[in-house]
């Protein structure tokens, strides 16, 4: 009886590794160019920060400096400047980013799935609501911010007398006011940045195949029912990686608030303390180890966001 596998060929198994090998050389070669322009576009800066979070060095001189080690980040420097870790406005700059983050992330989250719905249904004029829901989008970020000051003036803003007209409070100063001024700037990002996730996951609904609603039609299944069995499982890919994108930009935001309420401390973030530790104080050692813990926060939201879904799909596929 012949064998339909020679004695020379190699087992199927060793061959489905070769060419696995093989696809994985042929895919890091086709990226390399990529990586190797992030490499010289943020490694190089990166690395360029770590180091000098670890001197002493001043905006206006930075080749002169001395080591400090770890100063910047834990201890007492020269009896005067206090590591970034130690300082209370960091502190209270990370809450107000944590906070900022998670109440606009989420608001963005909500009202985006639902713009993203009523984009997905036909009915007439649905090209001209799609163009309108997108403009706040397209709008740069100062000049959003600087709209939204205007509108928020407690003198002549269109927000107060928008109120005063509903028989609420008008004389609010959203700017000045410690209490409302976070939430005037949380308000401006929903209003922009709302766009950014509705058009995520409209491409996502599109991608859903309209014989699946039919047949959970015929089936006797309700809206939610068909939302919740249908749209959110077929949706939530998109809907994390929109969720990560956002958490980060937010996690980062600056130009809105430092624009909107000039950088205050009770809406300072934590890219706008890094910022006024270069720029205001002109000390490069302290701002750059700022602008190190930033990235460390941003990165091991991401590392936490890229985990969990891994994490989820090794269950669906188990």
């Amino acid at each position: 009886m012949s064998s339909d596998i020679s004695p020379t060929s190699p087992p199927p198994r060793r061959r489905k590794a070769s060419l696995h090998q093989r696809r994985r050389r042929g895919a890091w070669l086709l990226i390399a160019p990529a990586l190797l322009l992030l490499a010289l576009a943020a490694g190089w800066p990166l690395a360029r920060t770590i180091w000098f979070s670890f001197t002493n060095a001043l905006l206006d001189n930075p080749s002169d400096y001395e080591m400090v080690g770890l100063a910047n980040y834990f201890a007492h420097r020269d009896d005067i400047t206090i590591g970034v870790l130690s300082d209370p406005l960091w502190w209270q700059a990370v809450g107000n980013t944590l906070w900022f983050s998670v109440v606009s992330v989420s608001l963005e989250l909500v009202f985006g799935l639902l713009l993203a719905l009523l984009m997905n249904e036909k009915f007439r004029g649905r090209a001209l609501v799609r163009t309108a829901i997108l403009v706040p989008w397209a709008i740069p970020t100062i000049v959003s911010a600087k709209m939204w000051g205007w509108m928020f003036h407690d003198q002549y803003g269109v927000i107060n007398d928008m109120l005063g007209r509903l028989g609420l409070p008008s004389h609010l100063a959203w700017i000045a006011e410690p209490s409302l001024s976070m939430w005037a700037v949380v308000i401006a990002d929903v209003w922009k940045t709302t766009p950014f996730m509705a058009l995520m996951l409209l491409a996502a609904l599109q991608l859903i195949p309209g014989d699946l609603y039919e047949a959970a039609r015929v089936d006797g299944a309700s809206a939610w029912q068909r939302f919740k069995r249908i749209t959110l499982p077929l949706i939530m890919p998109a809907l994390v990686v929109a969720l990560i994108f956002r958490v980060m930009d937010a996690m980062r935001v600056f130009d809105l608030i430092y624009v909107l309420t000039s950088n205050s401390e009770a809406t300072m973030s934590v890219s706008g303390y890094a910022r006024e530790q270069i720029v205001t104080y002109q000390d490069m050692g302290m701002g750059s180890a700022a602008a190190v813990l930033v990235f460390m926060m941003v990165a091991g939201i991401a590392a936490v966001f890229i985990r969990v879904s891994r994490l989820n799909e090794k269950e669906k596929s188990s």
